[in-house]
């Protein structure tokens, strides 16, 4: 991990096209402008981890006969 020290106004430049541009800090919380392309997917990390645990949970629940029925039902069998 690379660990740079930034004041306001100030940016990174990852790559040839992502900059990370200091926008404020303000009580402990800094604010962050990301220009990147449109291909690039940005995503705050805490978000992922909560779908993984969303995911852990789902794959875990008990599924009856009825949801399977059901199931067959919409798909057509």
């Amino acid at each position: 991990m690379l660990v740079l020290a930034r004041k306001t106004d100030e940016s990174i430049v990852i790559g040839e096209n992502i900059v990370v541009k200091i926008i404020s800090v303000e009580n402990g919380v800094v604010k962050l402008g990301i220009d990147a392309p449109k291909e690039v997917s940005i995503i705050r990390n805490e978000l992922i981890e909560e779908v993984k645990e969303s995911n852990k949970a789902a794959s875990l629940e008990e599924i009856s006969e009825n949801d399977i029925a059901s199931l067959n039902k919409i798909l057509g069998k």
